[in-house]
Order: structure tokens, then sequence, then C-alpha cells
């Protein structure tokens, strides 16, 4: 197999040293903020096993380029609005990689440092869905 020029890790780290990172204990004193957006770029089945933040918008990692964007034909309104979007993932590497990205594009956000994970381990309030 051929060694990549750039690991996942690399690419996390390059964009974590360029992008605002929020810490889990100011996100969740943030959440309650009319003013901030919290948006699970999750995969829907980890949202229903693990749970997500209440209230928090739910965004495909696949999408979020698109639904950013008012020139797309996938654009989604709740982006177009003057609010603090903080993106996260399970543990902050999705989100980190998602978060450069839509920072290149112009569209001003943060994301989770570390992720759902820890959200959920420092008792930041996790909504589970009903089984159907």
């Amino acid at each position: 197999m051929t060694k990549l020029k750039v690991s996942s890790a690399e690419l996390v780290q390059q964009a974590k040293a360029r992008i605002r990172e929020i810490e889990t204990t100011d996100a969740i004193a943030m959440m309650e903020d009319p003013k901030v957006v919290i948006v699970d770029l999750r995969d829907v089945r980890e949202r229903q096993r693990s749970g997500f933040i209440p209230g928090s918008l739910h965004c495909p990692r696949g999408m979020a380029e698109f639904w950013v964007d008012p020139e797309s034909p996938y654009f989604k309104e709740a982006f177009g609005d003057d609010k603090t979007f903080i993106f996260h993932c399970a543990s902050g590497w999705r989100s980190a990689l998602t978060v450069a990205t839509l920072n290149d594009m112009g569209f001003a956000c943060a994301h989770l440092k570390d992720g759902f994970n820890d959200w959920a381990a420092k008792d930041g309030p996790v909504e589970v869905p009903e089984k159907a």
C-alpha cells in the first residue's frame, strides 16, 4: 500500500490550527442562547444510537457545503440567519475538517473541540429518540 502524503490525523490537526474551537463546557453554557445554533454532522444512525443535543440542527456531513451556500440548489434557510454556528461530530475530527472548509468558503463558524462524546461525558443535555 502506498503511504499517503498527508494522513487524516494530519489534516485534522492542520484544520484545528486555523479554526475556532469551542470547549465543551463553554458550548453547554451557550446552548440556551437564541443566537447560537449547534449543528450535528453525525450520521442519522449515530444520532439514533447515542442521542443528540436538544435543539441541534442535523446536517449530514456530506451536505454541509451545499446547505450553507445560498447559490446551491440545496441551500437551507437555517444557515442564512445571522447566528453563531457550532458544528460537531462524535470526537471533533469531522467537524474540524468541515469548519475549515466552510470557513474557506466564507461561512463563519466554529466547532465543538472534543465532540458529542465529550459533551455527553460532561453531562451536557442529551435527547434520546424513542425506539421505533
